[in-house]
């Protein structure tokens, strides 16, 4: 029988949730009401001080270990750490250096070449956080030199991608073996905007990484939904780089105005649009299905993005939803009642053999 995996969760990413005021403006609040919500883990955004100090928790495991006990008091643990804002800025074309440059520390803006380098900090910063902290796996964005070339026209100089991916592979590489060493996986997010942005272009990054054993997907179905990526059958073909997920919902419904592309609309005019779970597209029950098929045993996280639902609706419906789709996986075959073991000299009579 094939192994299966039992999927853990509710959890929730706190990023799109935390603020100034209470109770989202401090790590010990914050996880009191996710539990409050029924969740059982959280995923914390790494650049946000009020609720999580990088720089300490790189250096110090008693400070982990005191994050770590807030949150046990509440009743939750800690899914992955999150550096999807300093990933982005490892690697940054250079038409899109002044909107990310809020993203890096103050010191570093307007100067790409310590802003890159600032960057790395961070994420071998946060390796050694999640090692002092006992972490698997890890979320991020590995950044985009080649997205501005996304559509071949104008044609693209041949060598232009495989030059780009090159260099991102590069700069990757002794991240993703820091990592290693911390007993920790990176799973990039597959999103636009980002040069690993599906399946063929994670192919292309993990090969010039040479296969990296932590080199791994933070799997997402509401990006391929906007792609029309057939988000099930990646399940099929990548299932063994999955090593992280973000529940999110999503719809695609194009028009004659407007398709994959967007016509420049805000997001509530977009053919695709993000929703909280349960109001969009998503086969959940199918996802939800084929990991526990392929035995990913890793957190279901709410990522709440919704272009007309308010967050704390989105966050009290979201738990629920996400614990009534984790399956608890079965021990044994539905017909071992009938099984009649395992008889060789049977066997061979069966089949004519005897």
């Amino acid at each position: 029988m094939t192994k299966l995996g039992s999927i853990k969760g509710p959890a929730i990413f706190l990023a799109q949730f935390a603020g100034d005021a209470a109770p989202f403006d401090s790590l010990p609040a914050i996880v009191r009401w996710a539990a409050d919500y029924g969740y059982e883990g959280i995923q914390i955004p790494t650049w946000d001080a009020r609720l999580f100090d990088l720089d300490k928790a790189a250096a110090s495991k008693t400070y982990c270990d005191e994050v770590k006990g807030i949150c046990a008091e509440a009743g939750v643990a800690i899914t992955e750490l999150s550096t999807h804002l300093q990933g982005q800025l490892v690697a940054v074309h250079p038409a899109y250096d002044e909107a990310f440059d809020g993203f890096a520390a103050p010191a570093v803006r307007g100067n790409p070449k310590a802003r890159t380098e600032w960057a790395v900090d961070q994420m071998m910063k946060a390796a050694r956080a999640s090692a002092h902290l006992g972490l698997t796996s890890h979320v991020t964005f590995p950044g985009a030199l080649a997205w501005p070339f996304l559509y071949p026209w104008p044609q693209r100089p041949a060598g232009l991608v495989e030059t780009a991916f090159d260099e991102l592979a590069r700069r990757w590489r002794p991240i993703l073996d820091a990592y290693d060493a911390a007993g920790c996986d990176v799973c990039y997010e597959i999103h636009p905007g980002e040069d690993i942005h599906d399946g063929a272009t994670f192919e292309m990054f993990l090969e010039r990484v040479g296969n990296h054993p932590r080199c791994a997907i933070n799997y997402d179905p509401s990006h391929f939904v906007l792609q029309q990526l057939d988000y099930l059958a990646f399940i099929d073909i990548y299932h063994e780089r999955i090593r992280a997920f973000h529940v999110k919902d999503a719809e695609f419904n194009p028009s004659g105005r407007v398709g994959v592309y967007g016509g420049y609309q805000p997001w509530i005019d977009r053919a695709g649009r993000f929703r909280s779970l349960g109001d969009g597209q998503v086969d959940f029950s199918g996802i939800f299905s084929k990991l526990a098929q392929y035995g990913y045993s890793g957190w279901a996280v709410l990522e709440w993005e919704c272009c007309l639902k308010h967050p704390e609706q989105g966050a009290a419906e979201g738990a629920p939803f996400i614990a009534g789709h984790i399956i608890r996986v079965t021990e044994r075959a539905f017909d071992d009642f009938a099984a009649a073991g395992i008889d060789e000299a049977a066997n061979r009579r069966l089949l004519g053999l005897a």
